[in-house]
C-alpha cells in the first residue's frame, strides 16, 4: 500500500540527530524521498561533522528508502539555494520543507553575549526564512507545497535562560503564519510544532532543584519518533485545509494551540492619561493578565 507521502520529495534541516532524524526516517517509510540536511555541529552550534547526515541517509537506504544528504549551513542564503538545487537534481522536485535545525546557547538575560543572540537568531529564524524563500518560488510555480516548522513551547509560553530561543521559536511562528497568509492562493500551507521529545535540547535545560530534576527524567520517556507522524500527516495531502496553526506533541498527546486575540478592552469618551490609566488598567485588566509562567507549569502533568 502506498505511503501518505508516496511520490513526494522532502528537505529536512537538522536531520540528522534526534527530532530532524525521527521525521526523516518517518517520511522515507512512508514514500517520500528525502534531503537531509545537517552541518553536524554540537548543541552550541559548535564544529562540522559530516556523520550524523550520512547516518540518517544510510538508516534510509538500508530501510529501502531514498535519501541524500547536504551539510551545508542554512544560515547562508545561497546554501539554501543550493540544497534546493540539489533536491531538484536529484529527485526533480520539492514538496515538503521541514524546519528543524536548531542551536541553544542558554543563559540568563543580563548575562547573555550579543553573540549567544545573533547565532540562535541566524540558525533558527534567518535559517527557517532562508530555506522557506529557497523553495517558495517552486511551490508557487507547482501550486502545490507544505512547510512544517518547529517552534516550542519555551517560546509560546516561556523559559528561564532563553530568550535568543524564545525570540527565535516566536519569530518562526510569525514567520510560519506569514507563509500561510501570503501563498494559500497557491494552494501552499505552512504549519507549526512545538515538539515535546528528550534530545541534546532537552537533555541541556537547567535543573537546579529536586523537582525540576524529576521533570527532566519524566522529559526523557518521550522520544524523537513520536513527533515524526504529525510531521508527515502535515506534509501529506491528507493536511490539505490545514494551514498557519500551532500544534504541540508529547508522547501521545497532541495539541493545538490558540493563538494572541483580543481578550479585554477599556475605553474613554473622553481619552486617557497616565493617570487614569493608573487608576482603571490595572483593576480592569489585572485578573486577565498572563502569569509568567514556564512550560514546565502549564504543561504540569505527566506525559501520557
Amino acid at each position: 500500500m502506498p505511503g501518505i507521502v508516496s511520490g513526494k520529495v522532502a528537505i529536512v534541516t537538522g536531520g540528522g540527530r534526534g527530532i530532524g532524524r525521527a521525521i526523516a526516517e518517518g517520511l522515507a517509510a512512508e514514500g517520500a524521498k528525502v534531503v537531509v540536511c545537517d552541518i553536524g555541529a554540537s548543541l552550541a552550534g559548535v564544529g562540522i561533522d559530516e556523520g550524523p547526515a550520512q547516518d540518517t541517509v544510510a538508516a534510509i537506504r538500508r530501510a529501502g528508502g531514498e535519501a541524500i544528504a547536504s551539510t551545508l549551513s542554512i544560515v547562508e542564503p545561497k546554501n539554501a539555494e543550493t540544497i534546493v538545487r540539489t533536491a531538484l537534481e536529484a529527485f526533480g522536485r520539492v514538496d515538503i520543507l521541514i524546519n528543524n535545525a536548531g542551536i541553544l546557547r542558554d543563559v540568563i538575560f543580563h548575562k547573555m553575549s550579543h553573540a549567544d543572540w545573533m547565532d540562535v537568531i541566524a540558525v533558527h529564524l534567518h535559517g527557517s526564512f532562508n530555506m522557506s524563500r529557497a523553495v517558495a518560488g517552486l511551490f508557487r510555480e507547482q501550486g502545490s507545497g507544505a512547510y512544517v516548522h518547529m517552534t516550542s513551547t519555551s517560546g509560546l509560553i516561556g523559559n528561564f535562560g532563553q530568550a535568543n530561543y524564545m525570540a527565535a521559536k516566536l519569530g518562526i511562528m510569525g514567520l510560519s503564519r506569514g507563509i500561510a497568509l501570503d501563498m494559500q492562493r497557491f494552494g501552499v500551507r505552512s504549519n507549526c510544532i512545538a515538539p515535546f521529545a528528550f534530545t541534546r535540547m532537552i537533555e541541556s535545560i537547567p535543573a537546579a532543584s529536586e523537582a525540576e530534576r524529576q521533570r527532566v527524567e519524566r522529559l526523557s520517556q518521550m522520544t524523537p519518533v513520536k513527533i515524526a507522524p504529525l510531521a508527515v500527516f502535515l506534509g501529506s495531502d491528507a493536511a490539505a485545509g490545514i494551514s498557519g496553526q500551532i500544534f504541540a506533541v508529547r508522547n501521545n498527546e497532541i495539541f493545538l494551540f490558540n493563538q494572541p486575540r483580543p481578550i479585554r478592552v477599556i475605553h474613554r469618551s473622553d481619552g486617557w492619561t497616565p493617570q487614569k490609566l493608573a487608576e482603571q488598567l490595572k483593576p480592569a485588566f489585572g485578573p486577565s493578565f498572563t502569569p509568567l509562567e514556564r512550560s514546565g507549569d502549564v504543561f504540569a502533568w505527566d506525559p501520557i
